[in-house]
């Protein structure tokens, strides 16, 4: 059974290009780690200080190996280090949660 990591981010409104910018760069560290990077999503309308990461792992142990890897990309420590001293992430919380199969419906390519 795979999980999903939702993370919820609490962003500073006034800095939505520099968490747009560190979701981007995750777009290339996470599959490199090892995570299935269902995406990022920035506030759009209404509430202009959340945003959200989705990523899939086949199992919690895998998602655990997949956190020692980062802690060995430089990719990702820099991209850690970068939103702490820019401060754009004011707080972030983890989810971790099962889908239920009957109800996804994954796709592949743009939207139209």
């Amino acid at each position: 059974m795979s999980i999903t990591c939702f993370i919820e981010y609490e962003i500073n409104p006034f800095k939505h290009a520099e968490f747009e910018q560190y979701a981007k760069n995750w777009g290339e560290i996470i599959p490199r780690c090892g995570g299935n990077l269902i995406g990022y999503f920035l506030p759009h309308e209404g509430d202009n200080k959340r945003g959200y990461g989705l990523i899939t792992f086949n199992n919690l142990a895998e998602y655990e190996s997949y956190r020692e890897r980062l802690k060995q990309d430089k990719g990702a420590v820099d991209n850690f280090q970068c939103a702490q001293k820019a401060q754009f992430i004011l707080h972030e919380k983890r989810y971790f949660l099962k889908g239920v199969p009957e109800t996804q419906k994954f796709y592949s390519g743009a939207l139209k």
